[in-house]
């Protein structure tokens, strides 16, 4: 399998779509694809699957992700976000740190989120955001999610504008707009509220210290594709979120040809791992101890 993944620090601006193709075209790639997105104006790690690493992005893009978030209370937007319309004001000076953290707790574990409008989300077979872009408003039923944790860092005074700023600390699961967590904590201390900045700090296993600034990406892969082809995770570590299997060589090809092998399976998915450390198949328990292959990375012609 060749390729790898690509962990960038998105800067604010681009999409992640803008993003991936600057990364393919540094790389000099065929393809590449990103696991997660972030909004435009959202900062932080990016996981970009390059090659055949594109292959990763199912297992990826389900890796539970960390943010520093900064919420705006004081007014609330139609995208919930600092880029949208103002939709509705108060005056949250009264708004103290100690009815923040008191609120904190019930937006923990297992909840149900409304997907904003203004998303990627399909309804009837249409994307949110271009019906929101038309002024349409659909109905969307409320989906479950997970927040690991959720910890207030600090409330900043008033600014200029007359908002109060809190600066939180959000773990949590596939699907989770912290967006709208900002606007539903806003809701629940009775003071509207959005998203004013969001930076990335871990995704699917990454973490921003193995982050590469794009620009700087950009630069290295004009002086020496080889040398940002060297900061590639290979797709063997990028899966370490998965228990490792470690299997011979004929075992390998017993996987890559699909069959079944006489092992015991450390977990409900697993990487099976071949000579040299190359990421053969991920796995999962066949039953009567044994493990089958669910995804081949390699072809039986690969291990000869």
């Amino acid at each position: 399998m060749t390729g790898g993944v690509l962990v960038v620090d998105k800067p604010a601006g681009p999409t992640s779509f803008e993003v991936v193709a600057r990364v393919r075209r540094a790389l000099r790639a065929t393809k590449a694809g990103h696991a997660g997105t972030l909004d435009p104006a959202a900062t932080g790690l990016l996981a970009v699957c390059v090659d055949d690493a594109v292959k990763l992005q199912h297992w990826l893009v389900d890796g539970d992700k960390a943010y520093e978030a900064t919420v705006a209370f004081g007014a609330a937007t139609s995208t919930e976000d600092a880029e949208g319309e103002v939709v509705a004001r108060a005056d949250p000076r009264g708004l103290a740190a100690s009815e923040l953290r008191a609120a904190l707790p019930r937006f923990v574990g297992e909840i149900d989120q409304v997907p904003p409008m203004f998303s990627a989300v399909r309804v009837g077979g249409r994307r949110l955001h271009e019906a929101a872009r038309r002024g349409e408003v659909v109905a969307r039923e409320a989906r479950r999610v997970r927040i690991h944790a959720l910890e207030l860092d600090a409330v900043e005074p008033p600014g200029e504008d007359g908002l109060v700023r809190a600066r939180l600390r959000v773990r949590c699961g596939k699907g989770t707009y912290v967006r709208t967590l900002a606007a539903d904590l806003g809701r629940a201390v009775g003071v509207p509220a959005h998203l004013a900045a969001l930076r990335r700090t871990a995704a699917s296993g990454f973490t921003l210290a193995q982050a590469i600034p794009l620009e700087e990406a950009e630069a290295l892969g004009r002086a020496s594709p080889d040398a940002l082809r060297a900061r590639l995770v290979s797709p063997a570590e990028a899966l370490a979120c998965l228990p490792a299997l470690a299997v011979e060589a004929a075992e390998a090809r017993a996987l890559a040809q699909g069959k079944v092998l006489p092992r015991d399976a450390p977990g409900p998915l697993a990487r099976a791992i071949g000579p040299g450390g190359r990421l053969v198949a991920v796995c999962a328990p066949a039953g009567a101890g044994g493990v089958r292959p669910v995804r081949v990375f390699v072809g039986p012609g690969d291990l000869a």
